[in-house]
């Protein structure tokens, strides 16, 4: 949710900067979203709960499904290198480069989304600790790793999310002419808007 919040935020910085870090994260939310909930079903397939205190040790026992699922969660934290980082952060800069908001505004607005990217990792960290390093449950220890036809999939949105990371003209190259028109037109709407008459004298 906090992920779609981003989007919002550079939708209202009403330039291309935030316009575009809205388009890539929600490409980038995306691809997370949807590899965190294919290896938790992975994770559910073999467990068959979803409790975490019923699950424990995995890493060892599901290494693979334990790496990927390791990225997306860094993913999902804008670890820089992955394509979260790169949608936000350019956000960001589409908020703190828009002159029409306020000094006090603008600091504001970054703190507020800046405490999401803080709570993030306290409970995305936190489940990782418990489900792949906690004791160990006996039952689990003989389950089998992720098939290849699970690995593919996995791969198919672990992959992007990592090449939009280091190379995001590969997706924003896709939009940039239609969110740079947009801006412009929102921009002179604005102005427009602003400079019309208050009805309250």
């Amino acid at each position: 949710v906090s992920h779609m919040g981003f989007v919002l935020l550079g939708v209202a910085a009403v330039n291309d900067l935030g316009l575009s870090g809205a388009m890539l994260q929600m490409i980038s939310h995306g691809l997370i979203a949807a590899g965190l909930f294919f290896v938790t079903g992975v994770f559910y397939e073999r467990t068959k709960t979803l409790s975490i205190p019923n699950m424990g040790g995995l890493a060892k026992v599901l290494p693979i499904t334990f790496a990927l699922f390791v990225i997306t969660c860094l993913a999902s934290l804008a670890l820089p290198g992955m394509s979260g980082f790169v949608s936000e952060i350019t956000v960001f800069l589409g908020i703190t480069s828009n002159d029409a908001f306020t000094t006090g505004f603008r600091v504001i607005t970054i703190v507020l989304a800046a405490i999401g990217l803080v709570l993030t990792p306290m409970y995305l960290l936190s489940m990782c600790r418990r489900v792949f390093f906690g004791p160990r449950i006996p039952a689990l220890a003989k389950l089998g790793d992720m098939s290849p036809r699970e690995l593919t999939i996995a791969l198919v949105l672990v992959v992007p999310t990592l090449m939009i990371g280091f190379w995001p003209q590969l997706a924003t190259g896709l939009y940039d002419a239609t969110t740079d028109s947009i801006a412009a037109q929102l921009h002179n709407t604005v102005q427009t808007a602003l400079e019309l008459p208050s009805v309250f004298g």
